[in-house]
């Protein structure tokens, strides 16, 4: 279906570059990554889609492998603001890209754009000899500075640990290892020598070693939002400082205070504004034009903003032809965000669920949509996973016991039908923006034909059975693989399922001997009884000829929540 061949930069403290004016945007969401995915925010939680893994943001095509042509041109649609684009990227190469990911500080609440700039990053990588996206995640300076204050911990010290900590978090979601992760306070030399350039091109000024950029100098500001200089309200954010030209003029540096770290600059000591760390990263790495800058629809205004306006004020060819934004996680009707204090963690998810659950259900809605987090859903979403992972368990335990030397090199027609269909829909919908949810949809049909030709009398009785198990298990796994779903550990979606349960396996398997039990004593009421109480914390009997053996499944008090969902 795709292949592997790519590298790949992650800035890990900030960094992006902005655009120009001819740039749309498509909203998608996105929330803190100091917290999680979907797949990535204040609870936003994070996904992935490639063969080989994923990871967020920036793609390049390196210059030697720019004469190849890949057979699937990614992200083939955007649906973005205003108009709809077609975006191929350089020479039929993937674009150059770069995500924001705001961390918020703490590994608590978990951003969902690592999710969809991780499936970008999957589905290029998945195509042949297509570089691997790069990932920029923005660390929140002023977040990170109060909470090391009130640890007593360096700033530096406590950022790294947190970024380390979302390097796991972002591991056990089998998403992609970039191949840079660029940090803000490495790159000090280049974010002065931008706010330097900004400032001889007439479009800063500098006030008591404050440097501030003049919105009134770009007649351009508000190009992706839409915002009129008009319509913002002063003060709303942050307190309005009266040394400003402008109430809406933003800060390129800002003097040092106590309590803060510092870099000696020409202005004085202080540390960069929020925004530019990322113009002078992703301009560093990516050059000051390149594709898709993708973060969170919370991004939008004022960081992208004046991103945009501050790269092209430091270079006039600056430019990013699409903006893509994730939407935002919810619980309930409220944004999940660490303010509100109702955010999970990827941690504490996985703690009871098996990651790529996690995974599965955030790449099931659109990155673009508002994803509903509960628990209901990933106990759904859980269900299948193992529902997948059991189809190909069996599919692969039935072709083990077969002589393999005797398969045939054709299957029947209606097998090479179901498969062309999963395979162009499945790609399809990757390359029309991401549609996770459709690629996820399309691998019902093949799973339905194994599991018939497994388990039913007339699948079994099948002509070519075993070689169109063989071709249809291949080709579900390479879509499980492209979209960061195969299967590591199978056994652990029953660990997990147990400890959900308050179980330990011998205690199940007791259960269903007293059943089996009382089954023989035609005591039927107390082995309806013992099956309701399994099936309530989530564990389904399942009577065969031999023997009765157990499986995960949604709790009974979950399907009465969701009938229509199951």
């Amino acid at each position: 279906m795709l292949s592997p061949h790519s590298r790949s930069i992650h800035f890990s403290a900030a960094g992006h570059r902005a655009p120009s004016p001819h740039q749309a945007s498509t909203h998608g969401a996105s929330h803190g990554v100091a917290a999680v995915f979907l797949l990535s925010l204040a609870v936003g939680l994070t996904h992935s889609l490639s063969r080989t893994a994923a990871v967020p943001s920036f793609v390049f095509s390196p210059s030697q492998e720019k004469n190849q042509t890949p057979n699937l041109s990614f992200l083939s649609f955007f649906h973005v603001q205003r108009r709809l684009h077609r975006c191929g990227g350089f020479n039929g190469f993937p674009p150059p890209q770069y995500v924001d990911e705001a961390e918020g500080t703490f590994p608590a609440n978990t951003g969902r754009q690592g999710g969809h700039v991780r499936l970008r990053d999957h589905c290029l990588r998945s195509e042949p000899h297509r570089p691997r996206a790069r990932l920029c995640r923005l660390r929140c300076a002023v977040s990170i500075i109060a909470r090391a204050n009130e640890l007593g911990e360096d700033p530096l010290t406590l950022s790294n640990r947190y970024c380390t900590e979302f390097q796991s978090d972002m591991a056990h979601l089998h998403c992609l290892t970039p191949t840079f992760e660029p940090r803000v306070s490495t790159h000090m030399s280049q974010i002065i020598h931008m706010i330097k350039q900004i400032l001889v091109n007439g479009f800063a000024y500098s006030i008591d070693g404050d440097v501030y950029f003049s919105v009134d100098k770009y007649p351009s500001y508000g190009q992706l939002s839409g915002r009129r200089l008009e319509d913002n309200q002063p003060g709303q954010r942050v307190a309005v400082d009266s040394r400003k030209q402008n109430p809406a003029d933003f800060a390129l540096w800002k003097a040092s205070k106590d309590g803060e770290p510092f870099w000696e600059s020409p202005w004085g000591p202080g540390r960069p504004g929020w925004h530019i760390e990322c113009s002078a990263m992703s301009a560093t790495y990516l050059g000051h034009s390149f594709d898709i800058h993708g973060g969170g629809m919370d991004l939008v205004f004022p960081h992208h903003e004046n991103e945009i306006a501050q790269s092209c004020a430091a270079c006039k060819e600056s430019n990013v032809n699409y903006w893509v934004h994730n939407g935002f996680v919810d619980v309930g009707s409220e944004k999940m965000s660490k303010s509100l204090g109702n955010f999970v963690t990827i941690r504490q998810v996985i703690e009871v669920y098996h990651p790529l659950a996690l995974r599965l259900f955030l790449i099931g809605t659109h990155y673009r949509s508002t994803i509903s987090y509960s628990i209901a859903q990933l106990e759904i979403a859980s269900d299948r996973l193992y529902y997948i992972y059991q189809t190909i368990c069996d599919c692969d335990n039935s072709l083990n016991q077969f002589n393999g030397e005797n398969l045939k090199d054709y299957v029947p027609k209606y097998i090479v039908d179901c498969i062309n269909k999963f395979l162009f829909d499945f790609e399809k919908s990757l390359a029309d923006d991401l549609h996770t949810p459709i690629a996820l949809a399309s691998f019902s049909e093949p799973l339905k034909i194994i599991n018939d030709l497994l388990h039913t009398r007339k699948g079994k009785k099948e002509h070519m059975r075993m070689e169109s198990l063989m071709l249809l298990g291949n080709e579900i796994k390479d879509g499980l693989h492209i979209l960061g779903l195969k299967p590591s550990s199978f056994s652990e979606l029953r660990e997990k399922a147990l400890k959900r349960a308050e179980l330990t396996e011998e205690q199940v398997l007791q259960k269903i001997e007293e059943r089996s039990s009382a089954r023989k004593a035609k005591l039927y009421e107390k082995s309806d009884v013992i099956r309701k109480e399994l099936a309530a914390v989530g564990i389904t009997l399942m009577d065969g000829a031999d023997e009765t053996s157990w499986r995960p499944a949604v709790p009974l008090h979950v399907q009465e929540q969701l009938p229509s969902a199951l």
